[in-house]
């Protein structure tokens, strides 16, 4: 069976009952599960995301952070796996879900974007004639 691989984006704040010590165990228990899955090859790198950004669209530029990405998403990285069940899993292990994060673990799309395709992309109203027209 062919690996496939699965971008897992951390999300949430952490626990503001838990102590910075307690918190800190667990991220160094983070990176001893992370490197040791880097080293297997069962995680590609991936890396925590910086408090600072811009948001790039047809009007221009626009300096952030956004309060949406600051406070949902703190990095990111891959899992190879057989199955979408087996990263979930996988990230399952990760141990500092037991004080407040949550992680998202999604398939990478290896097929080019197409606008006749029904994607992340696709407008509301575009679904509801594809749905339409299919019944």
């Amino acid at each position: 069976m062919m690996k496939h691989q699965y971008l897992v984006i951390s999300r949430g704040k952490w626990d503001e009952t838990a102590t910075p010590k307690d918190v800190q165990q667990a991220i160094d228990r983070f990176y001893a599960w992370y490197e040791g899955h880097l080293v297997s090859g069962r995680m590609l790198e991936g890396s925590r995301l910086h408090m600072d950004g811009k948001l790039v669209t047809a009007r221009g530029v626009t300096d952030g952070p956004f309060a949406e990405a600051k406070e949902l998403v703190g990095g990111y990285w891959f899992i190879v796996a057989d199955s979408l069940d087996e990263a979930a899993a996988l990230a399952a292990e990760n141990p500092c879900l037991d004080f407040g994060l949550s992680l998202e673990v999604r398939p990478l799309e290896q097929a080019k974007a197409m606008a006749k395709e029904t994607t992340n992309e696709t407008p509301d109203a575009w679904r509801v004639k594809a749905e339409l027209a299919s019944s």
